[in-house]
């Protein structure tokens, strides 16, 4: 397990689906039907302090002052509908990129521009440009032109599948393509091809997702953008009580009600687990050092398969009957374990004040 951080409020391409079952515009991988257009928008990813290519020229560098201004990194993600450009984006963005969903093409020297004047806080922009921008789409060549002129770093990644892929993929949700109007799903699929046959082959990469699911998908793009680094995930602990219910968000929950109650000894009571007194006291009971150990030992385990399966972020909720006492105390000392191991862990306790 390991640190990420956090991602933005709305997120970037929730529609992922499963290849050959998978939404138009999420493309491969498994997941609930969305419009064809618009996407649900991406929202940015916080900023990394990687630093990107120089400016000598350009409203950035002006802004700036005489000095040379350090601009973001750019990746230009498109390609056809279906083909999974959600999915290139929203790993991006869990990779720390600054992600923004169908950005008119015009707009992304603005975009830069103003990434520039961050003062490094906004490292990397992906950018997803597609025929949701029909109008818009021409401008392309003139927005490239002009990030040429101001030495900007840029990547252009592009998705692609077979007639038959796309074709399976708008059937199974019963969406039309954006481009169809009153024809088949083939016409537009045609037309899309002819209106990105250029930006096709002036491609850095060209990632075909005919035969590729969500996890595959998300694979080539960690391995191509992720660096030396593993993608990372993050852990959050959040202590609770099962008489509040459980947590919604949870993706494991554990049951530390095997252990006495602390709110049972009177001069415990008043306390919470956040306190030497109860801590010691629930872990000198049987069995709650060796739950700590062996639940440890089984989070590294399910941690190596979450990132393998491309899931960033994991809510590890542990529970007793009020959420005061001894989850509080179990959850704090596995927050502290998992921190000693490298893990960027966050505790949280939903209950604790309540009663």
């Amino acid at each position: 397990m390991g640190s990420h951080e956090p991602r933005g409020a709305t997120g970037a391409a929730r529609d992922a689906s499963a290849a050959g079952t998978g939404t138009p515009d999420g493309g491969p991988g498994t997941g609930h039907p969305t419009r064809p257009a618009p996407d649900p928008a991406h929202g940015p990813a916080h900023p990394t302090h990687e630093t990107g290519a120089q400016v000598d020229t350009g409203t950035a560098a002006e802004a700036e002052g005489p000095e040379a201004a350090t601009i973001p990194e750019l990746v230009i993600i498109s390609g056809m509908s279906g083909a999974g450009r959600s999915t290139a984006a929203k790993c991006l963005e869990d990779l720390g990129w600054f992600v923004v969903d169908n950005l008119p093409p015009a707009l992304i020297p603005t975009m830069v521009d103003l990434g520039a004047r961050s003062q490094g806080n906004v490292a990397r922009i992906a950018v997803v440009v597609d025929v949701r921008g029909r109008r818009f789409f021409d401008n392309l060549k003139e927005s490239l032109a002009d990030l040429e002129a101001k030495h900007v770093t840029r990547r252009t990644v592009f998705l692609e599948a077979s007639d038959d892929a796309l074709v399976r993929r708008f059937e199974s949700v019963r969406r039309p393509h954006p481009l169809q109007g009153d024809g088949r799903i083939v016409d537009g699929i045609a037309a899309e091809r002819d209106l990105l046959r250029e930006l096709r082959g002036d491609a850095d990469l060209v990632i075909d997702t005919s035969s590729l699911n969500v996890h595959e998908l998300r694979a080539k793009m960690d391995a191509r953008f992720a660096g030396e680094e593993e993608p990372e995930l993050r852990a959050t602990v959040m202590s609770f009580g099962y008489k509040y219910g459980l947590p919604v968000d949870a993706d494991l929950v554990a049951d530390c009600r095997f252990l006495p109650n602390p709110h049972w000894v009177p001069e415990l009571r008043p306390f919470t687990g956040t306190s030497p007194e109860v801590a010691d006291y629930v872990f000198d009971q049987p069995g709650a050092k060796e739950f700590l150990d062996r639940y440890t030992e089984l989070l590294g385990l399910v941690a190596t398969g979450y990132r393998r399966e491309g899931k960033r972020y994991v809510t590890i909720a542990i529970g007793c009957t009020g959420g005061k006492h001894r989850s509080v105390a179990m959850s704090e000392r596995l927050g502290r374990r998992l921190s000693a191991e490298g893990v960027e862990t966050v505790v949280v306790h939903r209950d604790m004040g309540r009663e």
